[in-house]
């Protein structure tokens, strides 16, 4: 009974998200109905030392990034910065590659720190335009955008601040920019293929004489000409330049040449600087392109307080469904008949790589969240999976890329939060437009995680 009810509540987590209950509530209910399903265990203290304990782990190491970064994505909004961005990269590279155009411009600005909510509504009406014009079908616009958006941005290039790269730093010592030579080897593969495969559609679609469609125009439709009051293109990458750049320097630099020996004392964890340096630099790196970015867009911040607030206000519910989903996987750890499903995850390969990339991939699939299949990974099975890497003479580097990669790819199935929000933003349905973000989204990711497992297994 007690595996049974872990599969029953994994499947139900999966289909009440799909239906639009919020993990929040859904996380708690069905750890406790896997709890009652598995016999004589006490459901109010594993409620209370287990979930709860795991959730506020969770909150105080992550919480500054989720803020920082939902803070940093409303500026870059509000002052204007998101768009002229993605009108530069559309004049610079023209109409004729529209595809090439809204994917670096989302990149750019994922890449920089910006939510990719943020993103998706900041480009949608360029995009929109642009494919307008270009008689381009707008069923691939979301497609576009999401291979911009929370692919390669996501999970591979070394040094991006998403959440999805942070999330592996405790787990294996590691930091931002772990494996960069892999990550970057696997970006490359969802860029080009994804455009490939992209522009393969869109060619065999014009042959058939398909054009952009009859859609009513969106009311931010951009014309694509320079609008006077947004910033220009300096002004507006330089707080996202900033962001990678300092990232590296407190990486790699000035806080490992820091005193930190305080940390091992018991009032700042017993831990060292390795485990937390990552996330240090991140905040740092924020916190600073924050600052920047309104210095250089103060006049344009009219409502610079609604901004910060809004930005505050609108990092609660992600960090708070990510940790109730930590949460869930304490739970569902801490009982007796995980063992069975701790083993079947190990025993799928004597290759570490493999094994993580599986565990992650599946519960990113079943969750629908990228950070939260992850977060429910590492929080049952990190210690055994760092272990695995260490007596394989595995680089904890390559496992945090790895596991990083294996968190975009199933998390993009059709009951995925950003999917779903990405479709509403374009006006479109999964009908029309999921098979091709599956192709780029979720089949190219998987295969790019494949080859660097490949490569990586015959370097270490």
């Amino acid at each position: 009974m007690g595996l049974f009810g872990i599969i029953l509540s994994l499947l139900l987590l999966m289909y009440l998200a799909y239906r639009g209950i919020n993990v929040l509530i859904l996380a708690p209910i069905l750890s406790l109905l896997a709890v009652l399903l598995s016999g004589n265990i006490p459901v109010l203290a594993t409620y209370t030392q287990v979930f709860m304990k795991a959730l506020g782990n969770y909150l105080i190491t992550y919480f500054p990034l989720f803020m920082l970064g939902a803070i940093f994505g409303k500026l870059m909004a509000d002052s204007g910065s998101a768009r002229a961005i993605a009108e530069w990269c559309v004049r610079k590279l023209g109409a004729h590659n529209a595809v090439v155009a809204i994917v670096l411009s989302c990149a750019i600005l994922t890449y920089g720190g910006v939510s990719l909510f943020v993103v998706a509504f900041a480009v949608y009406p360029i995009a929109a335009a642009l494919f307008r014009r270009s008689d381009i079908p707008k069923r691939f616009i979301p497609a576009a955008i999401a291979l911009g958006s929370f692919t390669f941005t996501m999970t591979a290039l070394p040094g991006t601040p998403a959440i999805q790269n942070a999330i592996p730093m405790p787990y294996f010592g590691t930091t931002p920019f772990a494996a960069p030579v892999f990550g970057t080897f696997a970006a490359l593969i969802m860029f080009f293929g994804g455009v490939y495969w992209l522009r393969f559609r869109i060619a065999r679609s014009g042959a058939r004489g398909e054009g952009y469609g009859t859609h009513p125009r969106v009311s931010a439709d951009s014309d694509l000409a320079q609008d006077a009051s947004l910033p220009s293109f300096a002004v507006a990458i330089a707080p996202t330049v900033l962001v990678i750049v300092l990232n590296a320097v407190l990486t790699y630099l000035i806080i490992p040449n820091l005193d930190t020996s305080y940390l091992a004392e018991a009032r700042y964890g017993e831990t060292d600087v390795t485990k937390v340096r990552g996330i240090w630099a991140i905040i740092v790196a924020l916190v600073a392109s924050i600052l920047l970015l309104i210095v250089l867009n103060r006049s344009r911040l009219q409502h610079l307080k609604d901004s910060i607030n809004t930005g505050t206000m609108g990092s609660l519910l992600p960090v708070f469904n990510t940790s109730s989903e930590v949460g869930y996987g304490a739970v569902i750890a801490s009982l007796p008949a995980f063992a069975v499903v701790r083993d079947a995850v190990l025993n799928v390969s004597s290759n570490p790589l493999i094994s993580v990339a599986v565990a992650t991939n599946v519960l990113a699939g079943i969750t629908g969240s990228a950070s939260g299949g992850m977060s429910i990974a590492l929080q049952t099975l990190g210690e055994q999976f760092n272990q695995l890497a260490i007596e394989n003479g595995i680089s904890p580097g390559l496992m945090h890329r790895v596991t990083a990669l294996s968190s975009g790819g199933f998390d993009a199935l059709p009951h995925n939060g950003a999917v779903i929000t990405l479709l509403a933003i374009c006006g479109l349905t999964h009908r029309e437009s999921y098979f091709d973000i599956f192709i780029c989204a979720v089949l190219i990711p998987v295969f790019a995680t494949i080859c660097v497992i490949i490569l990586g297994s015959m370097v270490f």
